[in-house]
């Protein structure tokens, strides 16, 4: 981590001043990536009940709307027009303990994240067409203005939402494939103590949007076995806004550029009966791709902070059982791979490995769906010796709802 010293007010010259307000900011924004995702950095891939239900092993099944967002080729699966409305309420839980006893706690508030999706496959033609509006990165952490490392994190946010229509096509009656694009919106706020005075704080908020892609394929061979590959293409966020290092400085424009990695997900169905669906996926993340952090202030040109994430991988597995009069019932558990070197650790992104847990049910009608989803996130505790103001203990408890209705038409 960067050290840094700050010097009184008086002694301030104006090249100084200049100087110091540009590397209050720059040290700032070198932590813009915040979440309360915990083990998957900034990625967000709750995004449907019968999903999350299943420990998020949907690749190969994606069979509702959501496919849109866990494998778009799985859309050719539904007849006629779906629309899917979904609401999905997160809690982040962070206990920090340092070795002398210091303590703080992330706000455990819930955070509602929507979701919309929807399908229409045409009568006796191979195309199916789809929109969806998600997040599939973002959401928040707020460890209050007096936290024992508040010169390094406080609060921050990041929105980042995303209109994904999508074409899918049936190459055979077994065999699918889709591509579609996404446009991207992203909104961060940061606040963090600067370190002269009680009660100082640097304060960012800027917007941006980018463009990339989301492809699939689904094949499914045999009535007992289906194949699912997703794959999403990177973008990368240049944040335009404001800054301002209160109560010394006043506002000054800034801007700061954030990348979203690529990732791949791979998933195998398998069904020994009509009334059970197992499934296995293996998600892959390109953390590696996300190595630095480039801000540029009006005052002191282009500065890279470094990241150094390493690529990591989910691994999920799910299963749902089939009940008379169109009920289900589902459970999943999946585990996450940390992302962020200890070296680099930043309790604004208080990464570390993860198992989640999850259950689920929800009934599927003639004209309307419902599902209901639950899960938890759990770290008994990682230890942070990196020679900063982070260094202790973090010990994370998440837990999340996710309620969807979809019609029918």
């Amino acid at each position: 981590m960067t050290n840094y010293t700050l010097v009184p007010l008086r002694k301030i010259g104006t090249s100084t001043t200049k100087f110091c307000r540009s590397a209050a900011l720059c040290i700032a924004l070198a932590h813009l990536t915040m979440t309360d995702a915990h083990a998957v950095a900034f990625r967000l891939p709750n995004q449907d009940p019968e999903a999350i239900a299943r420990g998020n092993a949907f690749a190969a099944t994606a069979d509702n709307p959501s496919a849109i967002y866990y494998n778009p080729a799985g859309i050719t699966q539904l007849d006629g027009h779906h629309f899917t409305l979904g609401l999905y309420l997160v809690s982040a839980g962070t206990e920090f303990e340092s070795s002398s006893g210091l303590k703080a706690r992330t706000d455990t508030t819930f955070q509602p994240v929507p979701q919309l999706y929807y399908v229409y496959s045409p009568e006796e033609s191979r195309f199916s067409y789809g929109l969806g509006v998600y997040a599939p990165y973002g959401l928040s952490l707020d460890w209050g203005d007096n936290n024992p490392f508040r010169t390094l994190a406080q609060n921050g946010q990041i929105v980042y939402a995303t209109i994904n229509p999508v074409v899918a096509y049936q190459v055979h009656r077994t065999l699918s494939i889709a591509i579609g694009p996404t446009i991207n919106y992203s909104k961060a706020e940061l606040e963090r103590g600067i370190g002269v005075f009680p009660g100082d704080q640097f304060r960012f908020k800027g917007d941006g949007i980018d463009y990339g892609f989301n492809a699939g394929l689904f094949w499914h061979p045999h009535e007992k076995w289906a194949f699912g590959l997703n794959y999403r293409y990177a973008t990368e966020i240049k944040y335009k806004g404001d800054s301002e290092a209160s109560p010394f400085f006043p506002p000054t424009s800034s801007s700061g550029s954030v990348r979203f990695p690529q990732f791949a997900v791979a998933g195998v169905s398998f069904r020994p009966t009509e009334n059970w669906n197992l499934e296995v996926n293996i998600d892959w993340t390109d953390w590696d791709n996300v190595n630095e952090i480039v801000f540029r202030d009006t005052s002191f040109g282009d500065i890279p902070f470094p990241l150094n994430y390493t690529s990591s991988f989910m691994y999920q597995f799910g299963v749902t059982r089939k009940l008379p009069n169109d009920f289900f019932v589902s459970a999943g558990y999946f585990f996450s791979e940390n992302s962020s070197p200890e070296e680099f650790f930043n309790p604004i992104v208080p990464d570390s490995d993860l198992h989640l847990g999850s259950f689920g049910f929800g009934r599927r009608g003639e004209r309307w769906n419902w599902a209901f989803a639950y899960h938890f996130g759990y770290n008994p505790g990682r230890d942070i010796n990196n020679g900063t103001l982070a260094d202790g203990t973090y010990k994370t408890l998440n837990h999340g709802f996710n309620l969807s209705a979809t019609l029918k038409f």
